[in-house]
């Protein structure tokens, strides 16, 4: 075995050599080179990746943001446009009420004008009833009153009688008589 004496040791450990100090600096290198390899290839990727879904997700935000001052607009609006509706619906009735009293009222103008009509063309009817029956009771008489004349003349009488006897018929069933 080989003993190394105390100060042996120490000083081994503290007295670098080349080696060691190029083995080092060659470890630095290379350490410092993949950093900066793995920056290049690894971690800007990595960056890139990280701020575009940072962004993505701020720009999600602020279109949700924008979609709920939207949808909270439209609610508004929406809400106010029910009350619009409500209004109109009630002015909508109030105007078929109007429209259907105003209807009301010339179908019962219009019926009782068809009313007096129809009553105006029976009074007329009777009237032309009546007549035709006082024409008609005229024809009677004036019948009677021939065939009286004709008795008459049949037992010769003379003119004079005749016609006080035609009078005397006329007089006894005259206007008065045949229209009531």
């Amino acid at each position: 075995m080989i003993l190394l004496t105390a100060s042996e040791s120490m000083e081994r450990l503290f007295d670098l050599d080349m080696q060691l100090v190029a083995d080092a600096t060659g470890m630095i290198i290379a350490i410092f080179v993949l950093y900066l390899a793995m920056s290049y290839f690894l971690f800007e990727p990595a960056k890139k990746v990280l701020q575009n879904r940072q962004n993505k997700i701020k720009n999600e935000l602020d279109e949700a943001q924008t979609s709920m001052e939207q949808a909270k607009a439209l609610k508004a609006e929406y809400e106010e446009k029910l009350k619009d509706i409500e209004k109109e619906k009630q002015e909508i009735l109030s105007e078929a009420r109007k429209n259907a009293l105003k209807n009301e009222s010339e179908i019962i103008e219009k019926a009782k004008e068809e009313a007096a009509r129809i009553m105006e063309r029976a009074q007329t009817e009777a009237a032309l009833e009546k007549q035709k029956l006082a024409d008609d009771v005229k024809k009677e008489m004036i019948t009677v009153a021939s065939a009286m004349a004709g008795k008459v003349v049949a037992a010769s009488m003379n003119t004079q009688i005749q016609e006080q006897l035609i009078d005397e018929t006329l007089k006894e069933i005259g206007d008065g008589t045949w229209l009531s």
